[in-house]
C-alpha cells in the first residue's frame, strides 16, 4: 500500500506540474501575441500620423520622437514579461544615445511597474531632447546628474545639467512643459523644473504603486 501510494502521489505530482508548465506557456504566448498586435498598431499610428502631417514637418518632428520613445520603453517593458523596468534600463534606453561620459545615474535598482515607466519615459524624453537642444547636451562640456531615492513609496528624482549653454529667456509653455507638469499626477505626484545659470533643474515625486 505504501508503495502504491507513493507512485499515486509521484503521478498526481507530475500531472499537477505538466498542468502549470503548460499554462505558463499559454500565458507567455497570450502576452507575446498582445505584444505583438500593440507594436503592430504603434507602427500603423505612426504611418497614418506622418502621412496626415508629411506637410507640416516641424509638427511632425516632435510627434515622432515620442512614438518612438513610447516604442523603446514598450520594448524595454516587454523583456521582463511587461510587467514593468528598472528606473536605470529606462534612463540609459532615452540617454544613451547622447554618450555615456556625458550623464551620471546616481540611485539604488528601482522596479517601475508598466505604467509609471511610460510616464518617466515620457518625462526624461522631454528632458533629454531640450538638453540636446538647448542645455547640457548641446554644449562641449555640458553633464547631467539624475539622481533618485525612495522613502517607503515615495520616490523623489533630481536632474541636475550643468555647463550648458546660459539660458537667458524662458519661452511661453509648450506642449512639453504642460507634459512635464502633468505627467505623474496619476501617481500622486509632481514635477517642478527651474532654469538656472547653471542649467536645468527639474525634481520629481510621485508614488510608486505595487507591481
Amino acid at each position: 500500500m505504501g508503495v502504491e501510494h507513493y507512485r499515486a502521489t509521484v503521478t498526481q505530482q507530475r500531472q499537477i506540474a505538466k498542468r502549470l508548465l503548460d499554462e505558463e506557456s499559454y500565458r507567455k504566448l497570450v502576452v507575446e501575441e498582445l505584444q505583438h498586435r500593440l507594436k503592430n498598431k504603434s507602427s500603423t499610428i505612426h504611418a497614418v500620423l506622418h502621412q496626415v502631417l508629411e506637410n507640416q514637418p516641424q509638427v511632425w518632428a516632435s510627434i515622432d520622437s515620442r512614438i518612438r520613445s513610447l516604442s523603446a520603453t514598450d520594448d524595454l517593458i516587454a523583456r521582463v514579461d511587461g510587467s514593468g523596468c528598472d528606473i536605470k534600463d529606462l534612463l540609459l534606453s532615452e540617454l544613451g544615445p547622447y554618450g555615456h561620459v556625458r550623464f551620471n545615474l546616481n540611485g539604488d535598482p528601482l522596479f517601475l511597474p508598466a505604467k509609471l515607466a511610460v510616464s518617466l519615459a515620457l518625462i526624461f524624453h522631454e528632458l533629454a531632447t531640450n538638453a540636446g537642444k538647448y542645455g547640457a547636451f548641446s554644449s562641449a562640456r555640458g553633464l547631467l546628474q539624475v539622481s533618485w531615492t525612495l522613502s517607503e513609496d515615495r520616490l523623489n528624482l533630481t536632474w541636475d545639467e550643468t555647463e550648458g549653454p546660459t539660458i537667458d529667456s524662458v519661452g511661453e509653455a509648450g506642449f512639453g512643459t504642460k507634459l512635464l507638469k502633468a505627467a505623474l499626477s496619476p501617481f500622486d505626484g509632481k514635477t517642478e523644473i527651474a532654469f538656472l545659470k547653471s542649467g536645468v533643474h527639474c525634481t520629481m515625486q510621485c508614488r510608486v504603486p505595487k507591481a
